[in-house]
């Protein structure tokens, strides 16, 4: 089944948006069967409400000093380092992960 970009209009600001076929391919795919009511900015809106942005509430993260295994860079990483484990520098752990 075929579909085709729609123009819908958004409830909650009267703008027109595109319901694009793609993401009525998605739609159909989750299983949902109505259309959405509101424009990307809007939803995006409303779940910020409901939900928060995710960052506000979230503490900041603590990072530990630590001495890259690799190249001896000194770097901060969000975990504790361990005796007997390497810890790598981005850099470093960018090159690691790409050679496994």
């Amino acid at each position: 089944m075929g579909f085709e970009d729609k123009s819908l209009q958004c409830s909650d600001c009267g703008a027109n948006f595109t319901f694009s076929a793609e993401e009525q391919e998605f739609f159909q795919a989750k299983g949902y069967t109505n259309e959405p009511k509101r424009c990307p900015s809007c939803r995006a809106a409303r779940k910020a409400e409901r939900y928060g942005s995710g960052y506000e509430s979230r503490a900041p993260r603590q990072m530990f000093p630590a001495v890259c295994a690799e190249c001896g860079k000194e770097t901060e990483v969000p975990f504790e380092p361990r005796q007997g484990r390497p810890v790598y520098c981005s850099e470093c752990y960018n090159k690691v992960r790409t050679n496994r």
